[in-house]
């Protein structure tokens, strides 16, 4: 068989030229499709993990939580919970047959206490019953059967930070000399600002479903966003090898990164108390042990001294960042390194100095939420250009365009990588004209001059968001394609499907690929034992490495289709074209089920995998210098408030948002990320606030009673989301740009609004010292605030 001349394989790559992109764009890729489950989902029909049919014998599991938040673990009365009515078994940590841990990165995270409990919440013994009602009874009078210690607890970050007590090293961003700009600058702002954590608050909680199987087999159906990770963690707490855990994920209901990591507690339990009974466990969780076991967004206190001149540039800025990582490390390390990358946000600064910090508290270990520490460092740069415009008595997008990066000079981020897609410039350009952004700010100044106690504020923010992992290796994901005689096509990967339509969009690509109709390509639940040492699905690479390897095991069947072609009817490669679900060969057309038919006769093979790993990424974690994205994603949003300054109430009037996705495979779904992002960043700046009690160190705000997140009440009237016309200068899966978490930062806006209301109070000529999340009472402590300045 001849082999494809290199003219062929450059002009029908997955994205090839011109003609093949218009043919198959109208039947696949760039299509606002539906997401591939949405029928299901409105049916009832999508089956979760607890709609899974039940094994006999099935045995569900609970969760004894420590009570104190630190303390030395004296004993365990197993008899006494052996001996409650309907417990079929009890597991401690003596019971894991292999490695009590489950750390992300530090193996510093024991699956069940021992010797030494670190928060209140954490997971000491687990319980099991064929009746989860009864388990769940027992477990929650954890503290009856526990002897404990108590021990001193370090409950906040600052504490942390006076001790010295960290669960990494520190880690330092640094360019120039920042201490020498700031003391030569005509002006010097400084703030220690207090910036929430956010609950990642998925719909279905957490859930992992253990059944063993013959030999050493273990099967476990996991809601996670890295079926890889849970299958090592397992394996090592049984003592067995990686292909004796099948972890399976058909779909999550939400996970914004609180199933990056944190499900492994629960996978591993229900696998450990699965292989000690010998009968399927299931362990669901209720929604107050979810939120008092598991991590969430890293809060973040902030401290700079920062330098500028009389327009507002930065010349230097010495910042530190100080997180609530928790007991134990998890993903903390990377989430900090992310922040430190991303305090540029949208800005060249010439001289920096940023410092981070993971302060090791006694309260549960935080983890990956969407934006994994971009958006707590982007915030601080846009809180200092923020100050730094209610000094100088200027507008503050005006601040902002002053320090805009450049599209040829001032391009160079602080860890040495250079911005060389920037599309800031136009795409700011655009939205203030189509927001008629200066004509509402004269109209708000005109409104607040006759209003005393409703104030109105317009913000404009734009955001730079970085698109890789920051750790090299994991930029990489595989796929299998299966083409079968009928012409019907299936898909696995390595990504998990958690609502935002990945699945889809990789199906959209194995379809543009072949030149068929989406509807021929069904994609199957994620699955350890077909697509092997995966990347967890996370830093917005879904659609980017997985939609990559499967166009690739695509275009190789295509590669060999077009041969057999190419041979069979005598004519040249080029002359066979896939498009609209038919097959183009020189002046004949056929049906693709027939030329599938065809190959299969003459024994082409009609399967493949593929593979693709992320060009262009090094990174030195030590000097904090490297290119460690591939891309860069923008947008910018104008958000326009009404604050109750007397009771601290807000309401979003208007949000118009501009957003670049590069070229889309699906705008429908780009734009449900998009305004889901929003909606859920607003929520983090505005009403989630997480509260321990200064003494107990318990969670107190650990349900839907007392954790406020947004609802369909707080979707404004108004909300005007556009997709930016552009494509990705990098080779990205046809040219799109991720879109799951850049979008997070653009709700900055609402924030800042609220900020520039408040300040109208004292006619702009104080900056309010307001924290984050803006509740009622964190904005009228701040109007207060400038009250009491003037």
């Amino acid at each position: 068989m001849n082999q494809p001349t290199e003219a062929f394989l450059t002009a029908q790559p997955a994205h090839s030229n011109a003609a093949t992109n218009a043919a198959t764009s109208a039947t696949a890729a760039g299509r606002p499709l539906p997401h591939e489950s949405a029928r299901l989902h409105v049916a009832g029909e999508a089956h979760y993990i607890d709609d899974l049919p039940e094994l006999a014998g099935t045995l569900h599991c609970a969760l004894g939580l420590s009570p104190v938040a630190h303390g030395r673990l004296l004993g365990i009365d197993v008899a006494a919970l052996n001996a409650e009515p309907g417990i079929a078994g009890v597991i401690t940590a003596a019971d894991i047959p292999g490695t009590n841990d489950c750390g992300a990165i530090v193996h510093d995270d024991p699956i069940l206490a021992d010797g030494t409990v670190h928060y209140l919440g954490q997971p000491v013994f687990a319980v099991l019953s064929a009746d989860r009602e009864t388990a769940r009874r027992v477990a929650a009078r954890a503290a009856s059967f526990l002897q404990i210690e108590p021990l001193p607890a370090v409950l906040t970050p600052e504490a942390a930070h006076d001790a010295g007590s960290y669960v990494v090293p520190p880690m330092r961003l640094q360019r120039g000399d920042a201490a020498g700009a700031v003391a030569q600058a005509p002006h010097r702002t400084s703030r220690t600002l207090k910036l929430g954590g956010q609950e990642q608050f998925y719909l279905e909680g957490q859930i992992s479903y253990a059944i063993p199987k013959e030999g050493r087999g273990m099967h476990v159906h996991c809601s996670t966003q890295h079926p890889s990770e849970m299958q090592h963690v397992v394996a090592h707490a049984l003592g067995v090898h990686a292909h004796d855990v099948l972890i399976e994920c058909r779909r999550m209901g939400g996970g914004f990164g609180g199933k990056e990591s944190q499900s492994a507690v629960f996978a591993c339990v229900a696998a450990v108390a699965a292989r000690r009974m010998g009968r399927p466990v299931k362990l669901r969780l209720d929604r107050d042990d979810d939120f008092l076991i598991t991590g969430r967004r890293h809060c973040f206190v902030h401290e700079w001294t920062v330098g500028h001149d009389d327009d507002g540039r930065v010349l230097g800025a010495q910042v530190e960042m100080v997180s609530r990582a928790g007991f134990s490390a998890d993903l903390s390390a990377p989430v900090m390194a992310r922040a430190l990358c991303h305090f540029d946000n949208a800005y060249w600064l010439p001289h920096v100095d940023v410092q981070g910090f993971c302060a090791r508290t006694n309260t549960q270990s935080n983890t990956a939420f969407r934006g994994f520490g971009g958006p707590q460092g982007a915030f601080a740069i846009e809180y200092i250009l923020d100050d730094i415009a209610r000094a100088l008595g200027r507008d503050a997008l005006d601040v902002r365009l002053a320090n805009l990066y450049g599209a040829t000079q001032h391009n160079t981020t602080p860890y040495g990588q250079v911005v060389e897609d920037n599309v800031l410039h136009p795409l700011i350009d655009q939205l203030v004209s189509e927001s008629t952004y200066r004509a509402r700010r004269e109209a708000v100044s005109a409104f607040n001059d006759t209003s005393p106690v409703l104030k109105k504020g317009l913000a404009l923010t734009p955001l730079k968001f970085g698109i890789s992992f920051n750790v090299v290796h994991l930029n990489q994901a595989g796929a299998l394609v299966h083409v079968y005689t009928d012409g019907s096509i299936l898909v696995n990967h390595g990504g998990t499907e958690m609502g935002q339509g990945l699945n889809t969009k990789v199906a959209q690509m194995v379809a543009h690929t072949l030149g068929v109709k989406p509807e021929r390509v069904r994609v199957t639940a994620t699955d350890t034992s077909k697509v092997v040492n995966t990347s967890a699905t996370a830093a917005s690479t879904g659609s980017d490495l997985n939609g990559k390897a499967a166009a690739d095991a695509a275009q190789q069947i295509r590669t060999r289709l077009a041969q057999h072609l190419s041979e069979r009817h005598g004519v040249a490669l080029d002359a066979v074209r896939f498009a609209e679900d038919q097959v183009h060969v020189g002046d004949m057309t056929l049906a693709f089920e027939d030329v599938v038919m065809g190959a299969y006769m003459a024994r082409v093979q009609l399967w493949s995998d593929g593979f693709y790993a992320t060009p262009k990424l090094h990174w030195n974690r030590e000097t904090m210098t490297g290119r460690p994205f591939y891309y860069f994603a923008y947008g910018a949003a104008v958000s326009e408030v009404l604050v109750d300054t007397l009771t601290g109430e807000w309401k979003l009037l208007q949000a118009d948002v501009l957003h670049d996705v590069g070229q889309s495979i699906n705008p429908a779904l780009d734009i449900g990320q998009i305004e889901g992002a929003f909606i859920q960043g607003m929520g983090w700046l505005t009403s989630e606030e997480l509260y321990w009690h200064p003494q107990s160190g318990k969670l107190m705000t650990h349900a839907p009673s007392t954790y406020k997140i947004p609802t369909a009440s707080d979707v404004p009237e108004a909300f005007n989301v556009k997709l930016f016309a552009n494509r990705n200068v990098e080779d990205s899966v046809y040219r799109s740009k991720a879109v799951g978490e850049p979008p997070l930062l653009l709700p900055f806006s609402v924030f800042f609004a609220i900020r520039d209301a408040i300040s109208s109070v004292g006619q702009h000529r104080v900056s309010p010292p307001l924290r984050a999340p803006a509740t009622p009472e964190a904005i009228l402590d701040a109007v207060e605030a400038v009250k009491a300045a003037l």
